[in-house]
């Protein structure tokens, strides 16, 4: 088993099981190659980790930016858990000099692969969880998170897909996206729509929700994404 010391300590971490680290920082590709038949890859913790930094960070936006409704929460956190920020807190960490891989990974530098590193500081996030326990999962996200949660708002990227489409439509063809419910369905209570987002008379996408607000959210982020591609 690997002492990770150096590694729990830009962490700000010790673990009390170091087999959780370890398993961290086990990219299924090394299994092939590890001499070690009992050891099993990252893939479960970063399962884990997944679902706890989404939880913290959701809990933690929403705790702090009360006036911002669900669209603009949501673009928020897509923007803080995304491949690239995780990979550029991975990198901060030096993960990819601690990351088990097999020869060919290395070879093709694997461990500077952004997708590589983020999927692994998630794994690492949920073996924090599973040794620590929440709080102290919470403190390490938040110490690592805020800095580019502050950058983000001061750049104003954190605007709901709305404003974002509406924007760049407007710069386009001057006009304004139309929104439109096309279907709605179920008893009053658990009602679903199906609304379309317009521009110049051509659909740009549509999508459900269980209010038409939220229909109208992941349109507009539906019609970014085509507009992007």
């Amino acid at each position: 088993m690997k002492n990770h010391q150096n590694l729990e300590k830009k962490l700000g971490v010790k673990f009390k099981n170091p087999r959780l680290l370890n398993q961290a920082l086990v990219h299924r590709s090394y299994l092939n190659e590890a001499t070690d038949k009992k050891l099993v890859s990252n893939e479960r913790l970063e399962f884990l980790g997944d679902a706890i930094l989404s939880f913290i960070v959701s809990e933690w936006l929403y705790q702090n930016f009360p006036d911002y409704h669900e669209g603009t929460l949501t673009n928020l956190r897509s923007n803080l858990v995304k491949t690239e920020t995780l990979a550029k807190i991975a990198s901060k960490f030096q993960v990819g000099k601690y990351l088990l891989l097999s020869r060919g990974e290395k070879e093709s530098e694997g461990q500077k692969n952004p997708s590589l590193l983020a999927n692994t500081l998630e794994a690492i996030i949920g073996a924090v969880f599973l040794d620590q326990g929440l709080q102290i999962t919470k403190k390490l996200v938040k110490k690592n998170f805020k800095p580019l949660l502050e950058n983000l708002i001061k750049a104003g990227e954190f605007k709901d897909y709305k404003s974002l489409l509406q924007e760049k439509i407007q710069a386009k063809t001057k006009q304004t996206p139309v929104y439109k419910t096309i279907k709605q369905v179920g008893p009053d209570h658990a009602r679903i729509f199906t609304v379309g987002v317009y521009s110049q008379g051509k659909l740009l996408a549509k999508a459900i929700g269980k209010s038409k607000q939220e229909a109208e959210g992941k349109t507009a982020g539906q019609a970014l994404e085509k507009l992007a591609s």
